[in-house]
């Protein structure tokens, strides 16, 4: 989650960030490399433990088979509906009770609070997986696009505006999706992390400490832990391709 871009665009006032939620994918996904769910959670944790608005869910990860992530998306936001619509029952309920003792008529004016608005946040390579076949269904695209919205973080090598283009669907909602341009280019990614711990080069200041020490006492990465799931081919196409 690069959150020094993301402030910066929501900063120009057309959004206001409430909250983040972290999902990790669950071990049914198959990638190659992918460590055991429990690990990748609990470093997740770690990492976001001092962060007043992100927050992890366990939910994706959990799951025995891989989840599609329009289904990710859609669990959070009915989660988010439900918890919008208590609170807004507990501020109607205080809100009358304060218009009884006013001797107020008319409770109209009650003001209603509307459940926050969910997106994905995402590198530009993610949104060009879009374009791979057998790894998203176009159905899923839309939904993903069109209901909730993207919010897609520049990187290096990408040319997302030319693929938005190119795509139907993606030009169909190009209004729901956001361009965030990282000006200071930030190379550092999972993959060339989880190959410097494989090689036992020191990964100090570019993730926390108590990762690093979570990494260490377990033994996670080392150099055949990327060879994992390299004979199985990913959840998606084995479940698209049929």
């Amino acid at each position: 989650c690069k959150r020094p871009a993301l402030a910066r665009w929501f900063d120009a006032g057309k959004y206001r960030v409430v909250k983040g939620i972290i999902s990790p994918v669950s071990d049914g996904y198959k990638k190659k490399g992918l460590i055991e769910a429990k690990h990748r959670l609990a470093m997740v944790r770690k990492a976001t433990e001092s962060s007043d608005w992100v927050t992890v869910s366990s939910w994706e990860s959990q799951q025995e088979e891989w989840v599609e992530t329009a289904k990710v998306l859609r669990y959070h936001n009915d989660n988010l509906e439900i918890l919008s619509n208590n609170e807004k029952k507990i501020t109607t309920q205080r809100r009358k009770g304060k218009k009884r003792k006013l001797n107020e008529k008319d409770d109209s004016t009650l003001e209603a609070k509307e459940v926050p608005g969910l997106m994905l946040l995402c590198g530009a390579d993610v949104v060009e997986s879009f374009g791979i076949p057998n790894l998203w269904k176009k159905e899923d695209i839309e939904e993903i696009v069109g209901k909730f919205g993207i919010v897609c973080i520049s990187r290096l090598g990408t040319n997302i505006e030319k693929f938005v283009y190119e795509s139907d669907i993606m030009w169909k909602f190009k209004e729901n999706i956001h361009l965030v341009t990282e000006w200071i280019a930030n190379d550092i990614s999972a993959t060339k992390v989880r190959r410097a711990l494989g090689r036992g080069q020191s990964v100090k200041y570019v993730i926390p400490d108590s990762v690093i020490e979570y990494i260490q006492k377990h033994n996670l990465y080392d150099p055949c832990s990327e060879d994992k799931n390299s004979n199985i081919t990913l959840a998606p196409m084995q479940r698209y391709a049929k």
